[in-house]
Formats: structure tokens, sequence, C-alpha cells
């Protein structure tokens, strides 16, 4: 059954609601009502049990529960290392001891090339940005919200324009799939190579986010997150509850605790490797082959072994302490690990009423070719802001992008890379984005504040890169 103009009504519903009531998790349960009332003719009462078994199915997806799990156990990381001193140890080792962070701007480009190095995948590169800079910022008063925008707008274009990890290969799998179909010719990997250049809002994502960093020029809601914190020392607004608690209650901190880097390094180093040696043994011997989420599931578990033995043989937490701030530190991400679920979720009823096709269906053969790369970034944007994932946006258009370059003689390269873009425009927009939650949590915002500052950000990036679009159509 088609559903039309009717499909793009429940992620309406839940954005709206979430942008006017700030009421996260009630927005996007109520988009998912609003899904299965179209998906079962109205009928409320299989319309709710639909619901129900949507969301239990979602949480008992082996995928999705290594994500659930990684992102509890991260809480649980987070919270060792904040205990056991390692955090302030490594924040007075680069502000205090070797001078390396002397600034606002420093510390904000410490979590900037953090973002970049870590390619191998979006999850761990938000986690990461945000676990090691947080202490940083905090120390020299940047707001939250900038630290989310820096995490959320480094990690999917780095992953994408630098695609030796699992985006790539998705990527060009979805390439290959239109070649082994005879609608194009050449080899995935070196289409997706040469398309690169034209990932167009990528480029100008990380770029911006450099620029903001150097000169400070803030605007729009970011710049009153700044001037806020300045002027208050508030890290964040007045009522805001923080998807991932980072404060310990005097009852639960170490006494007698001398700071020590090492105690967050060593276990950083550890996350890292073992990442990097899952995805070498799960893609046999290619990385960007590996499973991502499998082998970042393993490294956490491995990495709080290591950091269980490395705390107790330096006799600074005692087995009772380790499991209590463990508890505790999972206890934080259950808020968040709900999110996660509902995004799941109504991504699921929204690719089940055919949103992201109805919304390619509108402009497919109606366009000259010249501006066919400009409108593929434009549903592809849509698509991503509505369903809230880049990939799924992927995997719907990469197949409608390309035959349609073809028949309108469209540049193949361009249309490529408006894809990809699109997909992490509209990502970067949607408050329905696993990466918008997760990089809220890592950086100790709520999901609310990060949206509304980073939103005007992504459309300028957005129109730059539409513009770019126009152009690269017009003259190749």
């Amino acid at each position: 059954m088609e559903f039309g103009f009717l499909s793009v009504i429940p992620p309406i519903i839940a954005m709206t609601i979430a942008v006017l009531y700030k009421k996260v998790s009630l927005a996007l349960l109520l988009g998912i009502l609003t899904g299965n009332l179209l998906l079962c003719n109205w009928n409320v009462f299989h319309a709710v049990t639909s619901t129900v078994d949507g969301i239990l199915s979602v949480a008992a997806s082996v995928g999705n529960l290594k994500i659930f799990i990684f992102t509890s156990l991260m809480g649980a990381f987070v919270i060792l290392a904040t205990a056991s001193g390692g955090v302030d140890g490594f924040v007075e080792y680069l502000t205090e001891q070797n001078k390396k962070i002397k600034n606002k701007k420093q510390a904000m480009l410490l979590g900037y090339l953090i973002g970049i190095i870590i390619f191998i995948d979006g999850l761990l590169s938000i986690m990461f940005t945000g676990v090691v800079t947080r202490p940083i910022t905090d120390k020299y008063k940047v707001s939250r919200e900038k630290l989310a925008y820096i995490c959320d707008s480094t990690s999917a274009p780095i992953n994408a324009i630098i695609p030796l990890n699992s985006w790539g290969a998705m990527l060009m799998g979805l390439i290959g799939t239109q070649i082994a179909s005879g609608i194009i010719s050449g080899d995935p990997m070196e289409l997706l190579i040469k398309s690169l250049p034209f990932q167009l809002y990528s480029v100008v994502s990380i770029l911006f986010v450099l620029f903001y960093i150097v000169t400070e020029k803030d605007w729009g809601p970011m710049k009153k997150a700044e001037e806020r914190v300045i002027k208050t020392g508030k890290l964040y607004d007045d009522g805001v509850t923080p998807l991932m608690s980072d404060d310990l209650s005097e009852d639960e901190k170490l006494e007698n605790i001398k700071p020590n880097k090492n105690y967050m390094l060593i276990p950083l180093l550890v996350l890292v490797g073992v990442t990097f040696v899952g995805l070498l043994i799960t893609g046999s011997g290619n990385i960007s082959k590996g499973d991502g989420t499998t082998s970042i599931l393993y490294s956490i578990i491995i990495t709080l072994i290591v950091m269980f033995m490395y705390y107790k043989k330096e006799n600074i937490m005692t087995t009772k302490q380790f499991n209590t701030f463990v508890t505790k530190g999972i206890g934080n991400m259950l808020s968040l690990v709900m999110l996660l679920v509902l995004a799941f979720t109504i991504g699921n009823a929204i690719s089940s009423l055919g949103t992201g096709k109805y919304l390619a269906s509108l402009v497919e053969g109606k366009i000259s070719g010249a501006f066919g790369p400009a409108i593929v970034f434009i549903i592809g944007s849509i698509m991503g802001f509505s369903t809230g994932t880049s990939w799924g946006t992927f995997a719907i258009m990469m197949p409608i992008a390309i035959p349609m370059a073809v028949s309108m003689n469209s540049n193949i390269l361009i249309s490529i890379g408006a894809v990809v873009s699109g997909g992490i425009f509209g990502d970067h927009c949607s408050p329905l984005s696993d990466t918008t939650i997760l990089s809220s949590m890592s950086a100790g915002t709520d999901l609310y504040s990060h949206f509304k500052t980073q939103i005007p950000y992504a459309l300028l990036s957005g129109a730059i890169s539409l513009v770019l679009y126009i152009v690269f159509g017009l003259i190749m």
C-alpha cells in the first residue's frame, strides 16, 4: 500500500512536538504511534500493539543491542575515568604541567583534531571527542552546545570523506549494485574516490567548524550559549538536564587520590587500539570491511576489564567501588538508550510507510540534468531530516540518484557526492538522528539545546553546498 503525502506526517508530528514542547521522548512516541495508525488503517488497538511490538523488536535486535550496550558501558567508562582522577590528571597535564592547552581556542581545536583523527567509526568519534575534550573545554568556559556541535559536525563528514571504514564499504556496495545492474560501468572504489571532492556538505561543514573555532565568531543561538558561559559560567542553560551526568556526589568520590593522566589515557588507548584490531578481525584483514558496531562493543568490554585490573594494581579503588561506579555509569545512560530505541523505532515506521521513496518520486524524471545533483541533494536532505538516518538515506537514494543521473545526463560523480552530502546534512538537522542524540550525550547537554544551536550552522553549510551543486551541475 502506498501512503503518499500521508507518509510524511509522522516525522512532521515528531519534530514539531520536539521543537515546540522540548519533550523528545514523547514526540518520538507520538510519531511512532501516528505511523502505526496509518499502517494499521487507523485501527487504534492494532496501532498501539504494533507500537509496542516495534519498540520491543528494536530493543531485541542484536545489532541494536550492541549499540545500546556500548552506549551504556561508555557511561561506566566516563565515571571510572573521572572517579580515578584520570580526567583531572589529563586536564592538569595539558593546562598546567606542559601548557599545551592555554586558552579556549586551543581547547576547541583539541576536540576538532580528535574528531578528524578518529575516522574509523562515527559513533566512536563522537564518544571519544566528547569524553576527552569535555573537561578541557569546561575549564576554558566553552559551552556544552559548542562542544556537541564540534563532535557532531566532524564525525559523519570525516567518516564519509575518508572512507577507510564501514561507511566506505557500504557506499561501495551501493555503487557496486548499480554497476552489477548495468546502469553504470566502472570500479566501485574508483567511482567512490573520484566522488569524494563532491561531498560538498561534508567539506563545507568541516571547514566551517574550524572557522568558528579559530575566529570565535559565533552567531544565533550558539552565540547566546557562548555568551552565557562567559557571563555566568553556566555550561548549559538553567533547567537543562544533561543526557549523561558528569558529576560525582561527595559520598562517591574516592579519597586521597592523586590525579594521574594515565588513569584515563591508557584506557583510551586500549579503547581505540582494540577497535582497530576488531575492525581488522571482523573485516578479515580489511579495516574498511570490518564490523564497526561489534568492534566498538568488544573494545569497551575489554577496556573496562583493563581498567579494573589497572586500578586494582594501582590500588586506587576496591572491587566494590569499581562495581558501584560501573552500575552508576550504566544507570546514567538509561534515558539516552531509551531515546535511541525510540529513534530507531520511528525510523523503522517511516521506512515501512515509504516516506523516502515518496519524497524521491516527487522529482524523479521531472527536472533538467544540470540541476540533477542539486535536486538529489535537496531530496536526500529532506529524507535524512525526516528519517534521522544518513545511512538509510544513502540506501534509498543511491539506487534512485544514479539511474536519474544517467537518464538526465547528469554528472554521475557529483550525483553520488550529492547523495552522501544530502544524507549527512539532513541527519545533522534532525532531532530524530542517533548521532544528534549521542553528540548531546557525549558533550554533556540535552538534545534540544544541541539541536537548536547546531541547526542554523548546518542550514548555512547546506545552503552553500546547494549553490555549489548548482554551479558544478551547470559547468560539468
